[in-house]
C-alpha cells in the first residue's frame, strides 16, 4: 500500500499517558481505565488510538527498550463532553478498579500527516515505517509530532490492522 498525505483536525478523545512496554501491565491498565470511562460515558466513538514516542534521542526510537516508551492511548469523541460528563463517568467506572483518575478529556490537532495502513503483526510495522520514510524523503517532508497508531482490530487478531500516522511539515532548507 502506498503512504498518502492527510489533513487531520481537531480530535476530541479520553486520554491516558503512561510509560512502558506495548502490553505491559502499566499498558493494559491505562486501556482498561479508559474503556471503564467510555462505557460509563456511553460508550466510544472511535477504535482505540496510541500517540508514541520516547525521551531518549540519542538512537532510533524502535532501538530504545520497550519498557521506556511513552504513549497517549486514546478514545476518540464525538465531540466535547457536557461539563462534568466525565467526572460523573470516572465515578460511575470507579467500582471497575480501573485507574479512572488518570482519564482525561484533550483535544489535540495534528494537521498535515502521511499515513499508511499496517497490515499484520505489529513487530512487523518497521517494515511499513520504513515505506512511510522513504515518502516522507521523497516529498521532502519531515516528521512533526508524535507517531500516531489506530488499531482498526483487536490486539488479540492474530492478523491486526493499524493505520499508522506521522504528523509531517516541508523540509525547510
Amino acid at each position: 500500500m502506498t503512504p498518502k498525505v492527510v489533513h487531520r483536525g481537531p480530535v476530541i478523545c479520553l486520554n491516558v499517558t503512561g510509560v512502558g512496554e506495548p502490553g505491559g501491565a502499566e499498558h493494559v491498565s491505562a486501556i482498561g481505565a479508559l474503556y471503564a470511562v467510555a462505557s460509563a460515558m456511553g460508550g466510544p466513538a472511535g477504535p482505540l488510538e496510541g500517540r508514541w514516542w520516547v525521551e531518549d534521542t540519542s538512537r532510533p526510537p524502535l532501538e530504545v527498550p520497550r519498557d521506556q516508551w511513552r504513549w497517549h492511548l486514546l478514545l476518540a469523541l464525538p465531540g466535547m463532553p457536557e461539563p462534568g460528563t466525565a467526572e460523573t463517568a470516572r465515578e460511575q467506572a470507579r467500582a471497575s478498579g480501573a485507574a479512572v483518575d488518570r482519564v482525561q478529556v484533550v483535544t489535540f490537532t495534528e494537521g498535515e500527516c502521511v499515513e499508511l495502513l499496517h497490515e499484520g503483526p505489529y513487530s512487523e510495522e518497521k517494515a511499513s515505517l520504513d515505506v512511510m520514510e522513504a515518502f516522507m524523503a521523497e516529498h521532502d517532508l519531515v516528521p512533526n509530532g508524535l507517531h500516531h497508531e489506530i488499531y482498526l482490530t483487536d490486539f488479540t487478531d492474530p492478523q491486526p490492522r493499524t493505520m499508522l500516522r506521522q504528523p509531517v511539515a516541508p523540509l525547510v532548507g
